[in-house]
């Protein structure tokens, strides 16, 4: 079964990593998506701020879910290459994933993923990756 298709028919259950961070599905259409995690102490480092690479996390999984369904059901996709600015801290809340597919090509697709506070307009991280397609 195609993870799309698991994600449809299980809900978050389909992918451990959603389980284990609590994260809850949002929107997910053709070309973008939106994921929902709570900040836990748990997930705080030594400053008392969210762990960076929980921001990265986030937004690759709703890139990633943004992408699937562009896909066909042979294909799959590898990441190439990410990167993340950080623009702010949170140490409380609820954080938003949103995942956009900028551009789709046959071998290789491009995407952006911002997190933001839920309620707020402000971006706290902004990752962009590329994303080899590959047969399954």
């Amino acid at each position: 079964m195609h993870y799309i298709e698991r994600i449809r028919s299980y809900g978050r259950d389909a992918n451990p990593f959603f389980t284990l961070m609590g994260i809850e599905l949002g929107v997910i259409s053709n070309g973008c998506a939106t994921l929902r995690m709570p900040i836990r102490p748990d997930m705080l480092n030594g400053e008392d701020f969210l762990q960076g690479g929980l921001f990265t996390a986030l937004a690759d999984e709703a890139m990633v879910l943004a992408i699937y369904p562009l896909l066909l059901p042979e294909e799959r996709i590898a990441t190439i290459s990410e990167s993340t600015t950080f623009m702010s801290g949170a140490q409380r809340g609820i954080l938003v994933g949103t995942g956009k597919v900028i551009k789709k090509g046959r071998r290789v697709i491009f995407a952006e993923g911002d997190v933001t506070l839920e309620g707020s307009d402000r971006i706290l991280s902004r990752s962009t990756a590329t994303f080899m397609v590959t047969k399954a």
